[in-house]
C-alpha cells in the first residue's frame, strides 16, 4: 500500500460561507490534494486551493490538524491501494470569484456551513469537517 501525503484547506468567504470543490465531476470535497517535492504542508494546501478553485487571497487563520483515509475510488468508495495522511489549515478570504485552473476540477461552489458536511462524499471527510464545526462552534 502507498502512503501520501496531501494538504489543503477550510476556506471561508466574507459571507462566513466555506469553499467544496468537485473532483473529477463525480465526487465533492474540501479542497486539497498531494504535497509535491519541495513544498511544505501549508504551501501545498494554498497551492491545491489555487488549482482547485483560482483563489489567490488567502489569509491563514491556523493550522486544523491532520487525519489518515484511503483514497477515493471512480465507484465512490475506499480504494485500498493508497492511505493519505490530509493536513489541513483554515483560512479567510476576500475573494469571492471561482475559477478553477485543473480541469480534474471543475467545478467550485460556496456553500452555507451547515451544508458542507452533507455534500462531502468521502465519510471521513465529512467526520473532519463536523469535527471542526463542532469544535468552532463550541468556540462561538
Amino acid at each position: 500500500m502507498k502512503r501520501t501525503e496531501s494538504a489543503g484547506g477550510v476556506v471561508m468567504n466574507a459571507r462566513g460561507q466555506v469553499l467544496v470543490v468537485s473532483q473529477h465531476g463525480t465526487s465533492w470535497s474540501l479542497p486539497k490534494g498531494r504535497v509535491e517535492a519541495g513544498e511544505d504542508y501549508l504551501e501545498a494546501a494554498r497551492r491545491e486551493i489555487y488549482e482547485e478553485a483560482g483563489i489567490t487571497e488567502l489569509e491563514l487563520v491556523k493550522k486544523l490538524g491532520s487525519y489518515e483515509r484511503y483514497k477515493l475510488s471512480a465507484a465512490g468508495d475506499d480504494d485500498f491501494s493508497e492511505l493519505k495522511t490530509i493536513h489541513m489549515f483554515l483560512f479567510k478570504t476576500e475573494q469571492e470569484a471561482l475559477n478553477p485552473i485543473d480541469p480534474e476540477n471543475p467545478e467550485a461552489l460556496w456553500m452555507e456551513t451547515t451544508k458542507v458536511a452533507d455534500l462531502l462524499t468521502h465519510a471521513k471527510d465529512k467526520e473532519f469537517y463536523r469535527r471542526w464545526l463542532l469544535e468552532r462552534d463550541a468556540k462561538a
